[in-house]
């Protein structure tokens, strides 16, 4: 099972849902919550790069005994810089020009594309075991995340109960009354840019509808500003998400697309 995050600041959970959280705090991305021994947590920290897009600007993982700190380009391990691929008991880094990848024998794998995109896979042996923007991963979608017990949550108020609190840190929590737009005029758009052909071996394993959904909301933030990172980075997590599902799609860019 899978956890995302990509682009215009999207989060799929374990369980499924999609949703936008715009933070620029370090986060909780997924972790183990049990009391007693966490055997891993993931932290991260997005920040606008110079295009004033968001992304990942670093992921703090622990695993067990380690300390894993990851920058485009650049892995430390317990404080020291190292070479990948590194190495050690339990644990794998492998990195290049394109991805940053973490292979855990506790079962865990994380891939990192060094700029918005981070996927995190889980053995089941973790199920309803964990907490963070990933969600609990109980196999059940709404539940625990956006309602838990009585309360129910907007995925804003979910985001910001997950910031990790640093005594100096100055980040500003996102409102929690801001209404998303509503983007209906892109759907058309967007529904061609996800059935076409290329992704015809996408659409029985994947919910369509939560990634045309996910393209509308970044052609409504991105107002008229075609640059690539607005229609791409949704269409290339559904790429990325069919092949992690079996799927086979085809080349979609083209030299004037993506």
């Amino acid at each position: 099972y899978v956890c995302s995050t990509w682009g215009n600041n999207h989060f799929k959970t374990f369980d499924g849902d999609i949703y936008q959280f715009p933070g620029i705090c370090e986060y909780n991305f997924a972790s183990d919550c049990r009391e007693s021994y966490k055997e891993f947590s993931i932290h991260i920290q997005r920040g606008l790069n110079s295009n004033n897009h968001p992304e990942i600007q670093y992921i703090l993982i622990t695993i067990k005994d380690f300390t894993v700190y990851l920058r485009p380009k650049l892995a430390v391990v317990d404080g020291r810089i190292v070479k990948t691929p590194y190495y050690s008991s339990g644990l794998l880094i492998e990195s290049n020009d394109i991805y940053t990848k973490v292979y855990a024998k506790l079962g865990l794998i994380l891939i990192w594309n060094q700029e918005d995109a981070l996927m995190v896979e889980l053995d089941s042996k973790f199920n309803n075991h964990t907490c963070g923007l990933c969600g609990d991963y109980n196999g059940v979608p709404i539940y625990n995340e956006f309602i838990n017990g009585d309360a129910s949550y907007n995925s804003i108020t979910y985001g910001n109960l997950q910031k990790i609190s640093k005594p100096n840190a100055k980040c500003e929590d996102p409102d929690e009354t801001q209404a998303l737009p509503s983007c209906d005029e892109h759907r058309d758009e967007c529904e061609s840019l996800l059935t076409s052909s290329a992704f015809a071996d996408c659409r029985l394993r994947l919910n369509l509808e939560m990634y045309i959904q996910a393209c509308m909301q970044d052609k409504c933030a991105c107002s008229g500003n075609e640059d690539s990172f607005c229609l791409c980075s949704t269409i290339s997590e559904y790429s990325r998400q069919c092949s992690h599902a079996g799927g086979r799609p085809s080349e979609w860019r083209t030299r004037d697309f993506c």
